[in-house]
């Protein structure tokens, strides 16, 4: 048994000095889960992201989304979920994607950090807060990097958006409020409770997240609640939510998130002084653009489209190769499950319900702002739908 575990960590040193010498300043991914995201947005955005990242391997189930998908993008490295451990402890990665249902970024993560790998996650992190401690402490322990891909983080609309609602031009802030809707389509995991779990973990995210930048802070406690019609889309999961997150300085904060109402998205801030509304706001296949009115003045921006999964890409792995933490790392998404979780609870209980979460000092900055190039079109889907109707 010695000679067996001596042997397994030899074999892991030399796995982790081949990541360190063996890809030339770019970071080698394996994109785990090839469903819509993958496919639409995170396949597509290594062309743009080319100067620090590299796609080297597919993880998925399906054997024609990886044979089709794997000829497209010149990959050769082709896995099944059985066979993910074999790439892991290959030494031909250094970094994964995890594009999967909320319910496996936990498993993923875990089998990532036992292997040396460091850890991109699609948000939200997990589906529940002793999960998001569990990759913590995993990747921690490890001493692998960490980021929830919060891809708006790096996005010009929603970083001005924040520094002009935190730096006093809007007077003191009031009150923020955001709409986020769509209709999602009969048959999409976000309509399973075991895999998407409905809009407040799927979109509402987005609302929570984008409330807690613009105001730097943490909610003190929330309230919400929750309709299902009797479309048969929402037999187990929640059509609508609607939920208000109470703030410091008597500052509120609330949001609508449908899966069955036209599509929206847009959120305001709104100070003594002015305001700031962002509307397109947490999109990514198109332009977002936004209205200040301050002082009786308007000025209104729109943004061309950009690809945002190039631009994260580009910044994780620049935090990889240079070992610096990333601004969105784990404890972020941490904090939009404990307050999911808090609004679970007023869901159940018709009550406001305290949050009790560390304020964190780490937020957002236009310094992480990252532009690259839009990809023109969404390439053909494999053996998978859209997510909306």
């Amino acid at each position: 048994m010695a000679n067996s575990t001596s042997r397994s960590r030899q074999s892991q040193s030399r796995i982790k000095q081949q990541r360190t010498t063996s890809h030339k300043g770019k970071v080698r991914y394996a994109v785990v889960g090839l469903g819509h995201i993958a496919q639409a947005a995170v396949l597509p955005a290594f062309k743009h992201a080319g100067k620090n990242s590299v796609l080297t391997a597919l993880i998925s189930g399906t054997p024609k989304k990886l044979q089709t998908l794997g000829r497209r993008y010149g990959v050769k490295h082709l896995y099944s979920y059985d066979d993910a451990d074999e790439l892991f402890n290959s030494g031909e990665i250094d970094a994964i994607y995890i594009a999967l249902p909320n319910s496996m970024h936990k498993e993923y993560t875990l089998k990532a950090a036992r292997a040396g790998l460091h850890v991109l996650c699609e948000k939200p992190m997990a589906v529940t807060t002793r999960d998001c401690r569990a990759m913590i402490d995993a990747t921690n322990k490890a001493n692998v990097k960490l980021m929830i891909a919060y891809r708006l983080h790096f996005e010009k609309a929603n970083l001005e958006a924040a520094q002009l609602a935190r730096s006093g031009k809007l007077g003191e802030i009031r009150f923020f409020s955001s709409d986020f809707s769509m209709q999602v389509s009969k048959d999409n995991i976000r309509l399973r409770r075991e895999e998407g779990d409905g809009p407040l973990f799927d979109i509402g995210v987005y609302c929570i997240n984008a409330a807690r930048y613009c105001f730097a802070q943490e909610p003190k406690e929330v309230w919400a609640t929750a309709t299902r019609s009797d479309d048969p889309r929402f037999k187990q999961v929640d059509e609508t939510v609607t939920a208000v997150m109470r703030f410091d300085d008597e500052r509120l904060a609330s949001f609508t998130c449908s899966f069955g109402a036209a599509d929206r998205s847009v959120y305001s801030v709104i100070g003594t002084k002015g305001s700031i509304t962002v509307d397109v706001a947490f999109e990514y296949a198109e332009g977002l653009s936004y209205t200040a009115r301050i002082a009786g003045r308007t000025r209104q921006k729109k943004l061309a489209k950009t690809d945002q999964f190039a631009a994260e890409l580009l910044y994780f792995s620049n935090c990889v190769l240079k070992d610096i933490n990333p601004e969105p790392a784990g404890e972020e998404g941490l904090a939009d499950i404990g307050i999911i979780e808090a609004m679970q609870r007023s869901i159940a209980t018709g009550r406001m319900v305290a949050t009790q979460l560390h304020q964190r000092r780490q937020r957002p900055t236009l310094r992480q702002q990252i532009r690259r190039p839009a990809v023109p079109r969404e390439p053909p889907l494999i053996e998978v739908a859209s997510a909306s109707q």
